[in-house]
């Protein structure tokens, strides 16, 4: 069966669509419509409409982390959709904070939207089904709070300020005709990593691609390409990235990676 993929909202606009620094992707597969993510603002709804999609037809919501450039989209999905469940990590939480030398900035999901949304959010353990051929996989690598650390991104807990081991980070994965299809808008436990841990879960299955950010717009050109060199010794046919890839990033993952890599855009079409 087709399965389709929109992407909404992005860094880079198109002739028609307008753009920001967050993600947004509306998912047709198996019959039922699935968003993962809105976005910074509201800004997913009315490029929907631009589309002829109505935020009321989606059936399901997926946060795939709980930052702000991804989830303040979501009270404006909520007051535009009376029957989709929101699926979130159960240890999401509006904690999220990025350091800048002494300086922490908030940088996680509204902060109100568990408490007044409460009857729309499901938190969810483990590998979840979401639905036929939609699963959610968290991330069961040890020690990504190193990478936490090294992004100088942190949660505000009860007992005081620990960096971030994304926790709260989740990838849907997608049981398409073409295979298996990975989708982690930001990435933050490691491209390569999840591609692994997705693996580790569907042994017999394979991956045909992964769509998403990378994290890469911060990194130096060695650090990148050692990310190009591990996406090349994987099974992969197709690979879409932007957002937190960013331009310099993609420019340098496209020489290594040619055809197989595409630019992720406002208003692309993924047809698989």
């Amino acid at each position: 069966m087709r399965t389709e993929i929109n992407v909404i909202t992005d860094n880079i606009p198109s002739a028609a669509l307008a753009g920001e620094w967050g993600l947004c992707l509306l998912i047709h597969f198996n019959g039922k419509k699935i968003l993962v993510d809105a976005g910074a603002s509201d800004l997913f709804l009315k490029n929907m409409e631009r589309l002829g999609e109505n935020a009321e037809d989606i059936d399901y919501a997926v946060l795939s982390h709980a930052h702000y450039d991804h989830a303040n989209g979501m009270p404006a999905f909520f007051e535009n959709n009376s029957k989709a469940k929101l699926y979130v990590r159960d240890s999401t939480a509006a904690d999220c904070y990025a350091k800048k030398f002494v300086f922490r900035k908030y940088i996680g999901i509204p902060q109100k939207m568990l408490k007044d949304y409460a009857d729309r959010i499901e938190k969810v353990s483990g590998n979840y089904k979401v639905m036929e051929g939609a699963y959610l996989i968290p991330h069961s690598t040890a020690g990504l709070s190193v990478i936490g650390k090294r992004e100088m991104m942190y949660r505000r807990t009860s007992g005081g300020w620990r960096p971030d081991d994304f926790s709260h980070e989740q990838s849907l994965v997608l049981d398409t005709d073409r295979g298996l299809v990975i989708i982690n808008s930001c990435s933050h436990g490691g491209v390569v990593n999840i591609i692994n841990e997705v693996k580790e879960c569907f042994p017999e299955k394979m991956i045909y691609g992964y769509i998403g950010g990378f994290h890469l717009f911060n990194k130096t050109r060695d650090e990148i390409l050692s990310v190009a060199n591990a996406l090349k010794d994987t099974s992969l046919d197709y690979i879409c990235t932007g957002h937190c890839t960013k331009e310099r990033a993609f420019g340098i993952l496209k020489q290594q990676l040619g055809e197989k890599l595409e630019q992720l855009q406002v208003g692309l079409q993924i047809i698989l």
